[in-house]
């Protein structure tokens, strides 16, 4: 799987695209002032962006995202939970001290059964509270072996809930420090060590990793 990240000033926030190599299908992921260095990777490898996926609707994690639908003319999806931190997007700006623009409304939410596919991958959206209330991870497989049985998630993307060391914040509007601790323990923990973390800011780590040295998430237990 090719896997591209990007991030610009000031907040340094990761944006991502990932495609199957073969099929040059992809999607992008929290295009945010990365925005024109993403596209920059849809066309330098000449991928089909089927989806924007948003793991939250922080201002950093969504500014670019009118840019991305307009070039790439493809559906956005978030949490619904997320929705008025999204349609704030200016007055978050504000409380920071910056001019953020409103984005397009998203073209649909995301749903327990949902699969959104590219190529021979598949992401499937764990909805991931604590943080921000709409958060989500996003957890990649790939076909096993036969072809037909898949095989665990190796990749995670992850948004602000975990870091290499850390997690994310929970003392923003609508961050939830016991929902944060339930998302981590039910959803993130239970991966394979081997799982590949993609963070929202910051190094990409591993659970191996995490699990053996994050002191967020000592004492709970998967």
């Amino acid at each position: 799987m090719l896997i591209e990240i990007r991030a610009a000033p000031p907040f340094m926030k990761n944006g991502f695209v990932l495609a199957d190599e073969t099929t040059r299908d992809g999607v992008v992921i929290d295009p945010g002032d990365d925005v024109e260095e993403l596209l920059d990777v849809v066309r330098e490898h000449d991928l089909r962006i089927a989806w924007i996926l948003l793991t939250h609707a922080h201002f950093d994690h969504i500014t670019g995202v009118r840019r991305a639908r307009e070039v790439l003319g493809c559906p956005v999806v978030l949490h619904a939970d997320d929705l008025p931190l999204y349609e704030a997007a200016k007055q978050q700006g504000v409380a920071f001290g910056f001019r953020v623009e409103a984005q397009p409304a998203p073209d649909r939410f995301y749903q327990p059964d949902d699969v959104f596919r590219f190529g021979g991958y598949e992401i499937r959206a764990h909805h991931t509270p604590g943080h921000s209330p709409g958060g989500v991870c996003l957890a990649v497989t790939a076909p096993g072996p036969d072809g037909r049985e898949r095989v665990a998630p190796k990749t995670l993307v992850v948004g602000d809930t975990l870091f290499a060391g850390s997690i994310g914040r929970t003392d923003l509007p609508g961050g939830d420090h016991d929902a944060m601790q339930r998302s981590l323990r039910d959803v993130v923990l239970p991966l394979p060590d081997p799982t590949l973390v993609l963070t929202g800011h910051g190094a990409a780590t591993t659970m191996r990793r995490e699990r053996a040295g994050n002191p967020y998430l000592r004492g709970l237990t998967a």
